[in-house]
């Protein structure tokens, strides 16, 4: 049986190794972070099954502002993990409805996400699971500290 909860701090070792699988530069310190997140600003939220430990967690934050929404504060899934072996077995939609359940008891009553454009299985995923597709967009940064073209230097 498989049970969503949300995370503990003895889950920590299972959270570092699976937040670094997502996103290999997150950094092992930032888990303690969120284990102490007051429950006003988020929620860590794992898959657990009897006996062979977690195989998958999901981040919610609340941001001022999302992308398409027209609330504000928005919940906002910031990270959903789950290992290799257990994928296709509806954890990740479980995990997401345990997320909606968290948002709507904090009185929040829209969810955004986002994921890279190129990420058509993320994308394929969200769609299953109930968003929608409301924008793409390509950022871009200047590096200030290089000087070169469009540097803010103006010709006299």
């Amino acid at each position: 049986m498989r049970v969503i909860r949300a995370a503990r701090t003895t889950d920590r070792e299972d959270l570092v190794r699976m937040r670094v699988a997502l996103w290999p530069d997150s950094q092992e310190g930032e888990v303690d972070g969120l284990l102490a997140m007051p429950p006003t600003e988020g929620a860590v939220l794992v898959a657990e099954a009897e006996g062979t430990g977690l195989d998958g967690f999901a981040e919610v934050g609340v941001r001022t502002f999302a992308d398409g929404c027209a609330s504000s504060p928005v919940a906002y899934l910031e990270g959903i993990w789950v290992d290799a072996s257990a994928r296709r077995s509806g954890i990740a939609a479980a995990l997401v409805g345990e997320a909606e359940t968290w948002a709507r008891s904090a009185g929040l009553v829209e969810l955004a996400s986002d994921c890279e454009v190129d990420n058509v299985a993320s994308q394929a995923f969200h769609r299953a699971v109930g968003f929608e597709e409301v924008q793409r967009s390509v950022c871009f940064r200047r590096d200030l500290t290089v000087r070169g073209p469009g540097s803010g230097r103006r010709p006299a």
